[in-house]
């Protein structure tokens, strides 16, 4: 399975947003825009006794419409995709400029409105190319597994490096009319243009207050036979997610400081540490900090409260970080660690 957390098991930054981008289930992004009101992003419980649940999912990506009262405008949108590696499709195995070599991608659905849904699949390298397809026609409130077999082209192009390779665009609530055209041929691989992403779009779930859409299951394979969901477990799935975006937060015990991040050196107004990270990442990432402190272990004063990565040498697999703002001694040595609070947390995001 080319495709990172399709069960929708682990949700680093949280279980519930209102804010568009990764912000719950790891490794796919929500985006929406033009919305009077923010819909709602969740990592939610599979309902016990459905079809999902009886092949082993718990969880799902959950999103809840919000009041649209302005109707369904041309710029609206709501969509959820995963960013791929351009290496991880070069090294899959799949022929892609071969119209007789195939990928197949296979998700399970639910939305609380009856209607048909799209998606695509669109290649970054070369000449952009785009591949919509369609869910067909949902029941209300059923889950449906789909499946869509996807040839190769002789226009796609994947370089072998850690850049974005292949934007799959599982599954979209709703595009405005920006986006789409009465026009667009499904399954069958065109140059993207973002006008014509896909055939245009039912507004009945766009503009129903509450509505939900739900997806779990989600895998993409090398050939045209869709197999079993390979179920991974938790701890593989958080360090194949840990490659993205990693956050250590506070697991101590209540009134103690919590894990022990790294240790090191203070020089008067800084002080410097080395922090491993859990696993190497896909490039240098962007470091960010709340509530961590900064405790002199050489004269056991009062420790800094750290909630800024002011500067760094950052590598995919560590980074020395630097910190000021509070009081240090130069030449003593300090221990950083998350503290006992629930907002306290070291992280690095290096998502495509």
């Amino acid at each position: 399975n080319l495709i990172i957390n399709g069960a929708m098991q682990v949700a680093q930054r949280g279980t519930s947003s209102t804010s568009t981008n990764y912000q719950t289930v790891d490794r796919f992004e929500y985006r929406f825009g033009g919305t009077d009101e923010a819909p709602t992003q969740t990592q939610a419980d599979v309902a016990s006794g459905t079809t999902p649940y009886t092949l082993g999912f718990r969880k799902s990506y959950k999103i809840q419409n919000g009041n649209q009262t302005s109707g369904a405008d041309s710029a609206d949108n709501i969509y959820l995709r995963q960013r791929i590696e351009a290496q991880v499709i070069a090294n899959s195995g799949w022929n892609y400029t071969s119209s007789s070599s195939f990928i197949t991608l296979s998700f399970w659905v639910k939305s609380s409105v009856a209607q048909n849904f799209y998606g695509y699949a669109q290649t970054i390298d070369g000449t952009k190319q785009n591949y919509p397809f369609e869910t067909g026609s949902l029941s209300a409130d059923t889950w449906t597994k789909i499946t869509k077999t996807i040839p190769g082209n002789s226009n796609l192009q994947f370089d072998n490096n850690v850049n974005n390779g292949l934007d799959l665009v599982v599954v979209a609530p709703f595009w405005g009319t920006d986006y789409t055209a009465s026009s667009v041929t499904l399954n069958q691989w065109a140059a993207q243009n973002d006008s014509t992403r896909t055939p245009d779009n039912t507004s009945t779930w766009y503009t129903t207050d509450n509505a939900t859409f739900e997806i779990t299951g989600v895998q993409l394979e090398l050939g045209s036979v869709a197999t079993d969901f390979e179920h991974r477990s938790f701890a593989d799935e958080l360090a194949r997610c840990q490659r993205y975006y990693f956050r250590i937060p506070y697991q101590g015990v209540s009134g103690q400081s919590g894990i022990m991040l790294g240790s090191g050196k203070e020089t008067g107004s800084t002080a410097r540490c080395c922090v491993i990270f859990p696993v190497p990442m896909r490039a240098v990432p962007s470091c960010a900090a709340s509530n961590l402190l900064a405790d002199d272990e050489t004269s056991a004063t009062s420790a800094n409260t750290v909630n800024q990565v002011l500067a760094g040498s950052t590598e995919p697999d560590r980074s020395r970080i630097q910190f000021t703002g509070g009081s240090y001694s130069s030449g003593n040595s300090f221990s950083l660690t998350t503290s006992a609070t629930t907002d306290s947390y070291l992280e690095g995001d290096a998502e495509l």
